[in-house]
């Protein structure tokens, strides 16, 4: 706009606010050659100008599914409804747009070519019906069609086919164009089990040919599809999921969708192809992938190495803890503020931080050189450069597997130099599990204030009858000399890798890495703290505060009842607990329950088990003998430890009164926040009793239940820390006793505040006569307890017939988890590495039963 008209305009509009403005025709076309136009855009080289994607580029991205969309069906005869199904594929969108169409009973043979049933735009692999191994020469055969829009012609190749009289099989592997991360390629087959066939044999046919696939491809998606009649995968193939839920013949459901993978697909019926008695399904994906689920975390991590712990032992070999000790005195809080503050001030001045992103759906083994080679390749391609291109491919692949051999020889260190956890780590990382399955809650303040008040139900305020706090100690042990009775300090681990290690969850941020890097230079200024903190018989707060994390029970958790608080508590505290414990079972196992098979010498699960089994056996030999055995659960059986209570059980176990004061504050006024993965708590409350997740809380829970016992020839109750069962040995239905024991432990669980779960009390009955007598069910606290045929007791599951067949069914699932953690080692090379850490004692302690 030129000056004249921009002071025209001005006048204007201050003449006349309100009116329109009007320009000529003149004035309008002087605009052309105003200064104030716009300039030309510069005329860029198209060799450096700057790539545009997505919609900016011009290109409407689409939304491509992550997995192919499937379409399944028995057609009896394809060879006469190719023409509609070329219809369907020309005029439907599902069907044009699907990446498989998997098809059974298509009576194919080597008289029909391929040319006859080929569809434009799809990739035809069959597998025909052969005489000499199914005995028939008609009918059968099977036929999978690979959409060439989601999978290249070249990269579909067939892995087996088999013909026998129980079942037709078609195995196809293929890598299509885009799939997530978590999945190698793709496996497909295509089944057909005729209605005469032994289900039995073609269903052990088809595990052995899974478990092949699996074998040399661990991370593969695998699909099975196919007209299965009156067989069924759910036994053989427990992992599998299948997703057929309409009917496709008649009310039955015959064609079956079988996947590895958890939620993926769901179902609708699609009218049958011609005459065919079988409809057609759809399996619509619905699968997301993990880095969907879970987005990338910024996190800030710190690098160790060789150097750094020398530096921080010099550090803390240099520093006068006597002068630091002696300025607060008896004042434990402050120098538990003090001594914390400053290793903290130590760590973050010596090791280096640096600032990462972590994807839930990295491998691993990736380490930086090989996202550089990716990054070389992807240049490569872009560039045309073909024989560069083959080149980084070749160093690419041979970079892969020297990755994944490295990482197994570091798991193997790190097993030899006895730290398991974080092998275990390790291999969940390699196997995947516990990844997608479920993690931590998610929420926002509100949500976190109530998963704190939640856990916190059990807590009281202090009865008028609590003990007054007791009189501290006038005696301050020297840093130098801890002449009374001293608490050893903790022996030094074994020197962590050098890896990076992540920032501490627990409230005073003190990681594990740091106390077994420099143990012998802390050790002598812990010793003093744990003695000052005896002496005075008082836990600083720091130590006693508890970080609580939310972890799901349960697949679809929504409310707080469904979760189990983890608390995580300062590694200073656990290991002041670890040298109490030593000293608190050397003085209390004379007096506690001979049947308390928890922290004793040489007595673990398997005893406990055994004993059970051999006074249930040694019962039930005369004729006309029964035995009823109830299981108690318990509501966060640690938290509801009374402090008042213990402490006189404590004393008539023999414990020391410093030691029994020290206890008693050591469970009072425990704060607690709850962390979940986006925020924290703002409410912070304060508990009474051992939260789960602390060193002391199964055994001072094994002190608090000493004082009720029975054992007689008839009735006895067995505890493994909290799990306790009464057995009751009933002879010509004389259930007295029984009765009488299970009302009085109820009665004393009252009085002891312990909160029993009905709900999950069960009862179990064993009686091998031909004719057993009913019972009536026992009714505890209002609610009629449920009586069941098996229970899993510490790890192993008895039935009413002690006959192991649960047993063995939960081992051999549990062996079908083991055998897949095999196949990921494999690509490792860990096979050969058979030293292995156990599951977990119960789980061992279970297969040992078993054989």
């Amino acid at each position: 706009m030129t000056s004249a008209l921009f002071s025209e305009f001005s006048a204007h509009r201050a003449t006349r606010p309100a009116c329109p403005i009007v320009y000529t025709r003149e004035q309008l076309l002087g605009l052309r050659d105003s200064a104030f136009r716009h300039p030309e855009k510069p005329v860029i080289p198209l060799e450096i100008r700057r790539r545009r994607r997505g919609s900016r580029g011009g290109q409407k991205r689409k939304r491509r599914p992550y997995l192919p969309s499937i379409i399944m069906g028995n057609v009896r005869s394809i060879s006469n409804k190719t023409e509609e199904l070329t219809a369907l594929v020309r005029h439907h969108k599902e069907y044009r747009q699907c990446g498989l169409m998997c098809f059974s009973e298509t009576w194919l043979c080597g008289n029909i070519p391929d040319s006859v049933v080929a569809l434009e735009g799809f990739k035809l692999v069959r597998a025909d019906r052969c005489a000499e191994g199914s005995g028939k020469s008609k009918g059968g055969g099977v036929a999978i069609y690979v959409n060439e829009q989601w999978c290249i012609p070249t990269h579909v190749h067939v892995v087996q086919r088999t013909c026998t009289r129980d079942l037709e099989l078609l195995a196809v592997s293929m890598r299509p164009r885009y799939l997530p991360r978590e999945f190698s390629h793709t496996v497909v087959l295509c089944v057909y089990i005729p209605p005469s066939a032994d289900a039995a044999t073609a269903c052990e046919e088809m595990h052995r040919t899974v478990t092949q696939i699996q074998t040399r491809s661990p991370r593969a998606l695998i699909l099975i599809s196919g007209d299965f009649n009156h067989a069924s995968l759910s036994a053989t193939l427990p992992k599998f999921k299948q997703y057929v839920t309409c009917p496709t013949r008649g009310n039955k459901t015959l064609d079956l969708l079988y996947v590895n993978v958890r939620d993926a697909y769901t179902s609708s019926p699609l009218p049958p192809l011609g005459r065919s008695d079988h409809s057609q399904v759809r399996l619509s994906p619905e699968y997301t992938p993990v880095v969907r689920r879970n987005p990338a975390q910024k996190r800030i991590v710190k690098v160790w190495s060789d150097d750094v712990d020398e530096m921080l032992r010099d550090c803390f070999q240099n520093t006068d803890w006597e002068m630091i000790c002696s300025s607060h005195g008896e004042d434990i809080e402050s120098l538990t503020h003090c001594i914390t503050d400053y290793i903290l001030f130590c760590v973050d001045n010596t090791v280096p931080t640096k600032k990462v992103r972590c994807f839930s759906n990295n491998h691993p083994w990736v380490t930086p050189e090989l996202k550089a080679l990716l990054n070389l390749k992807k240049r490569a391609f872009i560039s045309g450069d073909r024989e560069e291109q083959k080149r980084i491919q070749h160093e690419l692949q041979w970079r892969i597997r020297r990755a994944k051999k490295d990482y197994g020889k570091k798991l193997e260190q790190k097993l030899a130099q006895g730290n398991a956890r974080d092998v275990w780590r390790g291999l969940k990382n390699i196997s995947g599990f516990g990844q997608s399955a479920r993690g931590t809650a998610d929420g926002d303040q509100h949500r976190a204030d109530e998963f704190n008040q939640h856990f916190n139900r059990f807590d009281s305020p202090p009865s008028p009858s609590a003990p007054p706090p007791a009189p501290t100690s006038s005696h301050v042990p020297s840093p130098v000399d801890t002449a009374q009775w001293t608490l050893p300090p903790a022996a030094p681990g074994p020197p962590a890798p050098a890896s990076p290690a992540p920032t501490s969850d627990r409230p005073d941020g003190i990681s594990p890495r740091l106390l077994r890097t420099c143990a012998d230079q802390l050790s002598g200024v812990l010793s003093y703290m744990y003695n000052l903190s005896l002496s005075l018989e008082k836990v600083p707060v720091l130590w006693k505060t508890s970080c609580v994390i939310p972890v799901p029970k349960t697949a679809h958790a929504k409310e707080p009842a469904h979760y189990r608080p983890v608390a995580l508590t300062s590694h200073l505290m656990k290991t002041m607990e670890r040298l109490i414990l030593t000293h608190l079972r050397s003085v209390v196992s004379p007096t506690l329950d001979p049947l308390q098979f928890a922290y004793r010498p040489n007595i673990g699960v398997e005893d406990a088990v055994i004993y059970f089994l051999q006074r249930t056996l040694s019962h039930l030999e005369p004729a006309g003998s029964a035995v009823r055995v109830m299981f108690f659960d318990f509501s966060s059986a640690f938290n509801t430890i009374r402090p008042a209570l213990l402490r006189g059980k404590m004393e008539d176990a023999g414990v020391d009164s410093s030691l029994t004061a020290w206890t008693i504050n050591y469970l009072s006024d425990r704060p607690q926040y709850v962390r979940l993965r986006s925020c924290e708590s703002e409410v912070v409350v304060c508990s009474t009793g051992a939260p789960q997740g602390t060193v002391l809380s199964p055994f001072l829970f094994t002190i608090y239940t000493s004082d009720f016992t029975h054992d007689t020839h008839s009735c006895h109750l067995q505890k493994f820390s909290d799990d306790s069962a009464i057995v009751g040995c009933v002879s010509e239905g004389n259930e007295l006793e029984y009765r009488s024991v299970i009302k009085d432990f109820v009665d004393w669980c009252e009085r002891n505040h312990l909160c029993l779960n009905t709900s999950k009390t069960k009862e179990m009955v064993i009686d091998f006569r031909r004719k057993p007598l009913s019972h009536t069910l026992l009714n505890i606290q209002g609610e009629d307890i449920e009586l069941v045929d098996s229970f899993k007791y510490l790890g192993v599951h008895i039935n009413n017939k002690l006959d192991w067949s649960h047993n063995t069914n939960a081992l051999h699932k549990k062996g079908q988890s083991r055998l897949f953690l095999l196949r990921r080692l494999r690509s490792f090379g860990l096979l050969p590495f058979t030293t292995l850490p156990c599951a977990g004692p119960r789980a061992a302690q279970s297969g040992t039963e078993t054989d």
